[in-house]
């Protein structure tokens, strides 16, 4: 996600936050369903159902974060009329953020934004570039499991695709095998690349992991030899790709150690479910 799209979506919410006369900051679910891009009043309530639950689980008290309230709206030729509407903590809003879709760009931005106590935007900027490294090291986990199952199915060697993967790896990286990287990079042999590696390479490898699965199956490649060039050639021209945007994958440095991530943005988030500001005193 771009920064001047962060900006814009922080200066957004904070401009519907509000804040109580002892100081805990809200929003009107009626303004947070707009925001979050629920068209329909209904759908988002069933949302607030959602994590009005996920609330009580985790022993939070659901009348201190989400009290309801009722309020009076302009209608045409000078008209009004009462509406149901609530008050919602930033920690209501996180649980409501939780039960979206991430693939929507407000509902990724709002998942991480409530997640954040603060609201320095450069911390809200790192956590998102920390989320979707996370995202991006599952997404590739899923696209080599489907790969991994195709390569036995057609081959019926499960070793065959440590030895494409690796193939691949060479190809990405400009002649530089898994091994060499691991090194290069200060990696353990023992623990996977992708781990480490920064979240525009993880992406790459996923990309072309995707289109070697996706030919695999339309080609029906039926041995190692084929799947494996279909694979290096998918590698040499993502890889190709980058180079013309000036990026080298070899070149870029290792990043943090993506298990330690997930411990961090995990204890982060049990964090705010232990005593969340709540707007009843």
């Amino acid at each position: 996600m771009k920064s001047e799209i962060i900006q814009s979506l922080t200066k957004n919410f904070e401009e519907h936050s509000f804040t109580t006369e002892e100081g805990i900051e809200f929003w009107f679910a009626r303004d947070l369903q707009h925001l979050l891009g629920y068209a329909k009043w209904e759908n988002f309530s069933k949302v607030i159902t959602k994590a009005k639950i996920s609330c009580e689980v985790s022993g939070n008290d659901v009348s201190n974060h989400f009290p309801d309230i009722r309020k009076t709206i302009a209608m045409p030729k000078g008209a009004s009329k009462e509406i149901d509407d609530l008050m919602l903590t930033r920690y209501a809003c996180y649980l409501i953020t939780q039960n979206g879709d991430p693939r929507k760009e407000a509902i990724a931005f709002a998942q991480n934004y409530f997640a954040i106590q603060t609201r320095k935007f450069e911390l809200i900027e790192q956590r998102i570039k920390d989320w979707e490294r996370l995202q991006a090291r599952q997404k590739l986990t899923y696209s080599e499991k489907e790969l991994s199952e195709l390569i036995y199915e057609q081959t019926g060697n499960d070793r065959n695709f440590g030895i494409i993967r690796s193939k691949g790896d060479q190809a990405l990286f400009g002649g530089k095998s898994t091994k060499q990287m691991k090194t290069k990079l200060g990696i353990p042999q023992n623990r996977p690349l992708a781990d480490f590696l920064p979240t525009i390479t993880i992406k790459a490898k996923d990309f072309a992991t995707e289109i070697t699965v996706f030919n695999t199956k339309e080609k029906s490649l039926g041995n190692e030899r084929q799947i494996s060039a279909e694979h290096i050639t998918n590698n040499r021209s993502v890889r190709k790709i980058l180079l013309e945007r000036g990026i080298k994958p070899e070149e870029l440095p290792a990043e943090e150690d993506i298990k330690k991530l997930e411990r961090r943005v995990s204890s982060e988030e049990k964090k705010l479910g232990k005593n969340p500001d709540g707007l009843k005193k």
